[in-house]
């Protein structure tokens, strides 16, 4: 994932295992989330469902990156300004940022339920988004899978997805502004997830 960009993530349990048991294990995965990912990316939608989850990320930009690797890691400082500013550097940054996500999340999940080995699918699936429109779409569907998958009927009934907190003035980690932006306003964000979900999309199975 390169710095400035757009992408949708999205990775399953492995095998016929469930990611979150029960209700405390979902707000741990976004504790973990914020922790690990918030340093690297703005988060702008999600959607944690009982085997998979949908994230939508923007990457933030190399200075603010350069910043942040220089300010906290004892290895950056150790190392040539101009080896630290190189790009593949930061993508390894940015990859080893998810690793910890899910490392993190899986540790405290096995020893929790008396459980060994991987929890997710070892590779995390991404797509960058690359225009507005895509940006809008995917926002949608991370919002209705719970209604696509058949766990409510509305998109606003699913607890688990960061829907509700566009609706909310309440403080939230979650960067509403560039997603409100993306759709003009927030009753534009509203009726626009009162369309059906594009079935065309080609990760309509997660």
């Amino acid at each position: 994932m390169l710095p400035g960009c757009s992408y949708h993530v999205f990775n399953h349990a492995n095998g016929k295992e469930n990611l979150f048991s029960e209700p405390a294990n979902y707000q741990f995965f976004l504790a973990r989330l914020s922790l690990h990912v918030l340093p690297v990316a703005n988060i702008c939608a999600y959607c944690l469902m009982p085997n998979h989850f949908h994230l939508l990320v923007q990457i933030k930009s190399e200075a603010d990156l350069l910043h942040y690797f220089r300010k906290t890691g004892s290895e950056e400082n150790s190392r040539p300004a101009s080896e630290i500013a190189d790009e593949q550097f930061l993508v390894k940054k940015i990859s080893k940022s998810f690793s910890n996500l899910f490392n993190s999340y899986t540790q405290a999940f096995n020893k929790m339920y008396g459980r060994k080995g991987s929890l997710f699918m070892q590779n995390m699936k991404r797509e960058e988004i690359k225009d507005e429109a895509s940006f809008c779409k995917v926002v949608h569907y991370i919002h209705a899978n719970p209604v696509h998958h058949g766990f409510v009927k509305s998109i606003s009934g699913w607890k688990y997805s960061s829907y509700q907190l566009f609706l909310s003035t309440s403080p939230t980690k979650l960067n509403r502004d560039i997603v409100i932006k993306a759709f003009g306003s927030l009753d534009g964000f509203i009726a626009y997830h009162q369309q059906p979900i594009d079935l065309k999309n080609k990760w309509i199975d997660y």
